[in-house]
C-alpha cells in the first residue's frame, strides 16, 4: 500500500486530521522495517545425546597402557578412551589421543 492510500485509510479509521494521519503513517512505515526478536515462553526439551564408544581408540589405549606399564612407575588411571594418567620418577604425566576427522 502506498503512502497516500495509507494516510486516507488512517484518516477514515481514526477520524483524525491529515497531519495526525501522516504522523501515524510514518510510524507504521518505519515499524515495518523493525525486526522483532521474541523469546518463546517455554524451551523445547533437548534429547540427551549418547556418545558412541570408539572401539579403535579403546584398543589403542589398551596397547598403550600395557606398553607404559613396562616403562613407567605407575599408570594411575585412564579417562574413557581418550586420556591416560601416569607417574614416572615422581612426576605426573598425561597422554591424550585425539582422532581427527577425515579431510574434505
Amino acid at each position: 500500500m502506498d503512502r497516500e492510500k495509507l494516510i486516507k485509510s488512517i484518516m477514515k479509521d481514526l477520524e483524525c486530521t491529515r497531519e495526525e494521519a501522516e504522523e501515524v503513517a510514518e510510524m507504521e512505515i518505519k515499524a515495518k522495517g523493525i525486526k522483532r526478536y521474541e523469546k518463546a515462553e517455554e524451551t523445547k526439551p533437548r534429547k540427551k545425546r549418547e556418545r558412541k564408544v570408539d572401539e579403535v581408540k579403546k584398543d589403542l589405549m589398551e596397547y598403550l597402557v600395557k606398553a607404559l606399564e613396562l616403562v613407567v612407575d605407575c599408570v594411575t588411571s585412564t579417562k574413557g578412551e581418550s586420556e591416560i594418567y601416569f607417574t614416572h620418577k615422581n612426576e605426573k604425566y598425561t597422554i591424550k589421543i585425539i582422532k581427527h576427522r577425515p579431510p574434505k
